[in-house]
């Protein structure tokens, strides 16, 4: 079987040639683990908004992932649009109900500035389920990547490089 690499990036303030997964918060979107996109200018756009907060200097680190062989191994989860089972499984980790647990690599749109205002008024009750999912429907993802085994990130993860953006 040939394994299909995909260039990946992680944006923030720090190189970051090992990742670990148990660094970063827990009630993240996809849990606790280490997030990248195949999407370089999302990372870059991520990275300069935390080295905004942070007063640092804005950094991309690149990636090769191997994720048609992670996704032949591994427990995986792929949310290929923000539908309803993309809805309960960000509210549910936002809540800290843990959904992500039983997965290695869950990949999926992000719940970015774009969509937020909708998951926060759906999760206050302040829009039915419906409303949101309407108004989820007229976006299209942007793609991430949260990595929840260091056994998947030491085999599949190849760490490239990094620049200041």
């Amino acid at each position: 079987m040939s394994v299909t690499n995909v260039t990946v990036f992680h944006g923030g303030t720090d190189r970051i040639e090992c990742p670990k997964v148990d660094v970063g918060r827990a009630n993240l979107d996809f849990g606790l683990g280490f997030y990248v996109t195949d999407v370089r200018k999302q990372a870059i756009d991520w990275a300069k908004k935390v080295a905004d907060h942070r007063h640092l200097p804005a950094i991309v680190n690149s990636y090769v992932l191997k994720r048609d062989a992670i996704l032949a191994e591994f427990r995986c989860k792929v949310f290929p649009e923000y539908d309803a089972e993309w809805l309960d499984f960000i509210v549910a980790s936002r809540l800290g109900q843990k959904p992500w647990a039983e997965y290695d690599y869950i990949e999926g749109g992000v719940a970015d500035d774009r969509v937020v205002d909708t998951i926060n008024l759906y999760m206050a009750d302040l829009m039915s389920r419906e409303k949101a999912l309407e108004r989820l429907s007229e976006h299209r993802p942007n793609n991430q990547m949260c990595l929840l085994s260091q056994q998947l990130i030491d085999k599949y993860l190849e760490f490239h490089g990094t620049e200041t953006v």
